[in-house]
Protein backbone atom coordinates (compact mmCIF):
# COMPACT_ATOMS: atom_id res chain seq x y z
CA UNK A 1 0.00 0.00 0.00
CA UNK A 2 3.07 2.45 0.59
CA UNK A 3 3.93 2.15 -2.92
CA UNK A 4 0.48 2.93 -4.43
CA UNK A 5 -0.08 5.75 -1.84
CA UNK A 6 3.50 7.08 -2.99
CA UNK A 7 2.45 6.93 -6.39
CA UNK A 8 -0.69 8.91 -5.66
CA UNK A 9 1.02 11.64 -4.08
CA UNK A 10 3.71 12.07 -6.42
CA UNK A 11 1.08 12.28 -8.87
CA UNK A 12 -1.30 14.37 -7.83
CA UNK A 13 1.09 16.81 -6.57
CA UNK A 14 2.66 16.50 -10.47
CA UNK A 15 -0.96 17.48 -11.57
CA UNK A 16 -1.02 20.45 -9.25
CA UNK A 17 2.19 21.88 -9.56
CA UNK A 18 2.09 21.24 -13.62
CA UNK A 19 -1.42 22.49 -13.87
CA UNK A 20 -1.74 25.71 -11.59
CA UNK A 21 1.97 26.50 -11.83
CA UNK A 22 1.36 27.20 -15.50
CA UNK A 23 -1.58 29.17 -14.53
CA UNK A 24 0.39 31.01 -11.75
CA UNK A 25 3.87 31.75 -13.77
CA UNK A 26 3.53 31.34 -17.11
CA UNK A 27 -0.04 32.26 -17.64
CA UNK A 28 0.57 35.53 -15.53
CA UNK A 29 2.80 36.86 -18.22
CA UNK A 30 1.17 37.76 -21.71
CA UNK A 31 4.60 37.86 -23.58
CA UNK A 32 4.91 33.95 -22.90
CA UNK A 33 1.46 33.60 -24.47
CA UNK A 34 -0.04 30.17 -23.34
CA UNK A 35 -3.60 31.65 -22.20
CA UNK A 36 -6.68 28.86 -21.64
CA UNK A 37 -5.49 26.81 -24.29
CA UNK A 38 -1.97 25.94 -22.69
CA UNK A 39 -3.15 25.61 -19.06
CA UNK A 40 -5.62 23.33 -20.35
CA UNK A 41 -2.80 21.28 -22.54
CA UNK A 42 -0.47 21.55 -19.19
CA UNK A 43 -3.46 20.09 -17.01
CA UNK A 44 -3.87 17.27 -19.60
CA UNK A 45 -0.42 16.58 -19.60
CA UNK A 46 0.14 15.65 -16.35
CA UNK A 47 -2.00 13.16 -15.94
CA UNK A 48 -1.10 11.80 -19.05
CA UNK A 49 2.43 11.78 -18.02
CA UNK A 50 1.95 10.59 -14.72
CA UNK A 51 -0.59 7.77 -15.55
CA UNK A 52 1.84 6.75 -17.84
CA UNK A 53 4.73 6.48 -15.27
CA UNK A 54 3.01 5.20 -12.12
CA UNK A 55 -0.65 4.56 -13.23
CA UNK A 56 0.93 0.54 -13.09
CA UNK A 57 1.31 1.11 -9.20
CA UNK A 58 -1.61 2.99 -8.17
CA UNK A 59 -4.03 3.29 -10.91
CA UNK A 60 -3.35 6.21 -11.64
CA UNK A 61 -6.67 8.09 -10.42
CA UNK A 62 -4.29 11.94 -8.93
CA UNK A 63 -8.05 12.85 -7.70
CA UNK A 64 -10.46 11.89 -5.06
CA UNK A 65 -13.70 11.77 -6.99
CA UNK A 66 -12.28 9.48 -9.80
CA UNK A 67 -11.11 7.48 -6.76
CA UNK A 68 -14.98 7.51 -5.75
CA UNK A 69 -16.38 7.29 -9.15
CA UNK A 70 -13.73 3.78 -9.59
CA UNK A 71 -15.59 2.20 -6.28
CA UNK A 72 -19.15 2.95 -7.04
CA UNK A 73 -18.04 1.73 -10.67
CA UNK A 74 -16.55 -2.01 -9.02
CA UNK A 75 -13.46 -0.85 -10.02
CA UNK A 76 -11.48 -0.30 -6.94
CA UNK A 77 -12.13 -1.53 -3.29
CA UNK A 78 -13.70 0.58 -0.71
CA UNK A 79 -11.11 -0.39 1.66
CA UNK A 80 -8.51 1.90 -0.05
CA UNK A 81 -10.72 5.02 -0.71
CA UNK A 82 -9.35 6.76 2.40
CA UNK A 83 -5.99 6.53 2.00
CA UNK A 84 -5.60 7.29 -1.92
CA UNK A 85 -7.47 10.33 -1.09
CA UNK A 86 -5.40 11.55 2.28
CA UNK A 87 -2.10 11.09 -0.17
CA UNK A 88 -4.28 12.67 -3.21
CA UNK A 89 -5.06 15.86 -1.18
CA UNK A 90 -1.50 15.67 0.70
CA UNK A 91 0.26 15.93 -2.58
CA UNK A 92 -2.05 18.61 -3.90
CA UNK A 93 -1.38 20.85 -0.49
CA UNK A 94 2.11 19.93 -0.63
CA UNK A 95 2.90 20.80 -4.84
CA UNK A 96 0.86 24.62 -3.98
CA UNK A 97 3.18 24.89 -1.16
CA UNK A 98 6.28 24.84 -3.30
CA UNK A 99 4.40 26.73 -6.21
CA UNK A 100 3.60 29.04 -3.75
CA UNK A 101 7.42 29.49 -2.29
CA UNK A 102 8.60 29.45 -6.12
CA UNK A 103 6.21 31.90 -7.39
CA UNK A 104 6.75 34.46 -4.23
CA UNK A 105 10.12 34.79 -5.13
CA UNK A 106 9.54 37.53 -7.77
CA UNK A 107 9.72 41.14 -6.19
CA UNK A 108 5.74 42.59 -6.39
CA UNK A 109 4.39 38.90 -6.19
CA UNK A 110 0.53 39.03 -4.80
CA UNK A 111 -1.38 35.19 -4.84
CA UNK A 112 -4.48 36.60 -5.48
CA UNK A 113 -6.54 33.85 -6.86
CA UNK A 114 -3.44 31.30 -7.09
CA UNK A 115 -5.62 29.09 -10.17
CA UNK A 116 -7.82 28.72 -7.69
CA UNK A 117 -11.73 27.47 -8.31
CA UNK A 118 -14.63 29.72 -7.95
CA UNK A 119 -17.96 30.82 -9.11
CA UNK A 120 -19.97 34.29 -8.94
CA UNK A 121 -17.71 37.14 -8.18
CA UNK A 122 -14.45 34.34 -8.11
CA UNK A 123 -15.65 32.64 -11.25
CA UNK A 124 -13.67 34.23 -14.19
CA UNK A 125 -16.16 34.64 -16.50
CA UNK A 126 -18.86 36.05 -13.87
CA UNK A 127 -20.68 32.10 -13.91
CA UNK A 128 -23.13 31.79 -11.37
CA UNK A 129 -23.11 28.94 -7.92
CA UNK A 130 -25.86 27.19 -9.93
CA UNK A 131 -23.71 26.89 -13.13
CA UNK A 132 -20.63 26.13 -11.56
CA UNK A 133 -22.46 23.24 -10.17
CA UNK A 134 -23.88 21.87 -13.22
CA UNK A 135 -20.64 22.30 -15.18
CA UNK A 136 -18.32 20.20 -12.65
CA UNK A 137 -21.08 17.49 -12.20
CA UNK A 138 -21.44 16.85 -15.87
CA UNK A 139 -17.51 16.98 -16.68
CA UNK A 140 -16.34 14.86 -14.11
CA UNK A 141 -19.48 12.50 -14.79
CA UNK A 142 -17.69 12.22 -18.38
CA UNK A 143 -14.41 12.16 -17.31
CA UNK A 144 -15.28 9.18 -15.28
CA UNK A 145 -16.85 7.39 -18.31
CA UNK A 146 -13.69 8.28 -20.12
CA UNK A 147 -11.23 6.84 -17.78
CA UNK A 148 -13.48 3.86 -17.21
CA UNK A 149 -14.05 3.12 -20.91
CA UNK A 150 -10.55 3.99 -22.28
CA UNK A 151 -9.43 1.28 -19.37
CA UNK A 152 -11.41 -1.38 -20.43
CA UNK A 153 -10.87 -4.94 -21.25
CA UNK A 154 -11.96 -3.79 -24.86
CA UNK A 155 -10.12 -0.78 -25.60
CA UNK A 156 -7.02 -0.76 -27.50
CA UNK A 157 -4.46 -1.21 -24.76
CA UNK A 158 -1.77 1.45 -24.21
CA UNK A 159 -3.78 3.89 -25.21
CA UNK A 160 -5.80 5.13 -21.60
CA UNK A 161 -3.27 7.91 -20.73
CA UNK A 162 -3.71 9.77 -24.17
CA UNK A 163 -7.39 9.49 -23.86
CA UNK A 164 -7.39 10.45 -20.21
CA UNK A 165 -4.93 13.44 -20.80
CA UNK A 166 -7.02 14.41 -23.77
CA UNK A 167 -10.55 14.15 -22.00
CA UNK A 168 -8.85 16.51 -18.79
CA UNK A 169 -7.56 18.95 -21.25
CA UNK A 170 -11.19 19.31 -23.10
CA UNK A 171 -12.54 19.61 -19.94
CA UNK A 172 -10.56 22.46 -19.10
CA UNK A 173 -11.21 24.25 -22.57
CA UNK A 174 -15.21 23.78 -21.74
CA UNK A 175 -14.81 25.21 -17.89
CA UNK A 176 -11.83 27.43 -17.13
CA UNK A 177 -14.35 30.34 -18.24
CA UNK A 178 -16.89 29.14 -15.79
CA UNK A 179 -15.14 27.74 -12.56
CA UNK A 180 -11.51 28.06 -13.96
CA UNK A 181 -11.78 24.02 -13.45
CA UNK A 182 -11.85 21.66 -10.64
CA UNK A 183 -13.04 18.23 -11.39
CA UNK A 184 -10.66 17.24 -8.71
CA UNK A 185 -11.33 17.95 -5.18
CA UNK A 186 -7.44 18.00 -4.32
CA UNK A 187 -6.69 20.43 -6.75
CA UNK A 188 -8.50 22.95 -5.84
CA UNK A 189 -8.06 21.93 -1.80
CA UNK A 190 -4.40 22.73 -2.09
CA UNK A 191 -4.27 26.04 -4.25
CA UNK A 192 -7.08 27.44 -2.65
CA UNK A 193 -5.31 27.42 1.01
CA UNK A 194 -2.73 29.96 -0.49
CA UNK A 195 -5.48 32.20 -2.40
CA UNK A 196 -5.92 35.76 -1.19
CA UNK A 197 -9.58 35.35 -2.22
CA UNK A 198 -12.81 33.99 -0.73
CA UNK A 199 -11.47 30.59 -2.24
CA UNK A 200 -11.71 28.55 0.82
CA UNK A 201 -15.35 29.90 1.55
CA UNK A 202 -16.27 28.06 -2.07
CA UNK A 203 -14.07 25.02 -1.59
CA UNK A 204 -17.23 22.95 -0.44
CA UNK A 205 -18.41 23.30 -4.00
CA UNK A 206 -15.50 21.78 -5.46
CA UNK A 207 -15.70 19.02 -2.93
CA UNK A 208 -19.44 17.99 -3.67
CA UNK A 209 -20.17 18.37 -7.33
CA UNK A 210 -16.97 16.57 -8.82
CA UNK A 211 -18.07 13.65 -6.09
CA UNK A 212 -21.44 13.98 -7.38
CA UNK A 213 -20.74 14.10 -11.12
CA UNK A 214 -18.18 10.96 -10.46
CA UNK A 215 -21.03 9.03 -8.86
CA UNK A 216 -23.04 9.79 -11.88
CA UNK A 217 -20.44 8.77 -13.82
CA UNK A 218 -19.54 5.33 -12.43
CA UNK A 219 -23.17 4.51 -12.01
CA UNK A 220 -23.80 5.05 -16.09
CA UNK A 221 -20.92 3.20 -16.84
CA UNK A 222 -22.46 0.55 -15.14
CA UNK A 223 -25.86 0.11 -16.74
CA UNK A 224 -24.04 1.25 -20.50
CA UNK A 225 -20.58 0.31 -20.70
CA UNK A 226 -20.41 -2.77 -18.49
CA UNK A 227 -22.68 -4.74 -20.82
CA UNK A 228 -20.86 -6.96 -23.48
Amino acid sequence: MFKKLSAEFLGTFWLVFGGCGSAVLAAAFPEVGIGLLGVSFAFGLTVLTMAYTVGGISGGHFNPAVSVGLTVAGKFPASSLVPYIVAQVVGAVAAAAVLYLIASGKAGFAAGGFASNGYGELSPGGYSLTAALVAEVVLTAFFLIIILGSTHGRAPAGFAPIAIGLGLTLIHLVSIPVTNTSVNPARSTGVALFAETAALSQLWLFWVAPIVGAVIGGVIWKIVGEND
